[in-house]
């Protein structure tokens, strides 16, 4: 049989013209296999159940493809292909499940099965010198998920934050923590909802795959300093809060433009600190025993300095 299709012009030639489709007609495919996935998203986005951040994620994968729109693989990847293919329809089976066997998952998770096949299509075409990590983290931040994070994590970052503040404010105040609660010099201050840096946590990880991805950082190297990230964004939130409060426990209630303009400075310095640590390269190592010259051109021109 397999002799018989390979002795077949029409199917040699079929075999060559799919092998030749431009890599932008492979995404497209993709993207409408998915559409159920892309409405769902669109309407939780629109609906006001979830800050639309996504979308900066959306266009911050779209404008890769478009930076890299002529160095696209004609012959995508295979493995990364597969994985596409295999993600695209366990996303597909997930969304409306296929009987009793196999039960539909809740959208956000047949969403999530949805966006990483989606990155591994990306992978599939774009250059190798482009990481798979970044790229995935920017599949994932894409989905409405601001709203469930909040829910899930929102309480634990409350409480982390809540007991460093504690910690910090000691020195100055009188100082003792109920749940979220900081009883600041007999005054009660609250930790709410907004104090649990959700977004600065979605914000500082959109900046670290942004600048990943245009310092051509290696997927290795982008998850050994996830870390960093993850700490740059706990202190920030920290050091937000803990100032707020101290104005709240101090009887000067800040104005809302202090509160929020405070915030805004605390985000720019931390996504900045995530931007460096991000964008830095590593120090080369110096062979034990050698000097590196630190004016080669002067070396290299045969110019020397005279002996004393």
């Amino acid at each position: 049989m397999q002799s018989r299709l390979l002795q077949s012009p029409a199917f040699v030639h079929g075999g060559i013209r799919l092998d030749r489709w431009p890599a932008g007609a492979w995404l497209a495919l993709q993207c409408a296999a998915l559409a159920p996935t892309g409405l769902w998203m669109a309407r939780r986005m629109a609906d006001g159940s979830d800050d639309p951040l996504g979308a900066l994620a959306l266009a911050a994968l779209a404008a890769l493809v478009w930076q890299q729109r002529g160095s696209l693989r004609a012959s995508p990847r295979l493995g990364w292909m597969a994985l596409a293919m295999g993600g695209t329809v366990a996303a597909t089976l997930a969304g409306s499940g296929a009987g009793p066997w196999l039960p539909a998952l809740s959208p956000l998770l047949a969403g999530l099965v949805a966006v990483l096949a989606l990155a591994a299509g990306l992978v599939a075409v774009v250059p190798p010198r482009v990481a798979a990590a970044p790229v995935a983290g920017l599949a994932v931040l894409a989905l409405p998920l601001l709203s469930s994070l909040q829910f899930y994590a929102g309480y634990p970052l409350r409480v982390v934050t809540a007991e460093a503040s504690r910690w910090l404010l000691a020195p100055g105040f009188t100082v003792a923590r109920e749940g979220t609660t900081l009883l600041v010099d007999g005054q009660r201050v609250i930790v709410d909802a907004p104090c649990s840096g959700v977004q600065m946590v979605w914000l500082g990880y959109f900046t670290a795959c942004t600048v990943a991805l245009w310092a051509g950082r290696g997927s290795r190297s982008f998850c050994a300093r996830l870390p960093v990230v993850g700490g740059l964004v706990l202190a920030g939130n920290i050091v937000r809060t803990s100032l707020l409060v101290a104005l709240e426990g101090a009887g000067h209630a800040p104005a809302p433009w202090v509160h929020d303009g405070l915030g805004l400075v605390l985000l720019a310095a931390v996504c900045g600190g995530i931007a460096w640590a991000m964008a830095r390269q590593a120090r080369a190592p110096v062979a034990k025993g050698s000097c590196p010259a630190p004016w080669p051109s002067t070396i290299a021109s045969g110019e020397r300095h005279a002996a004393v």
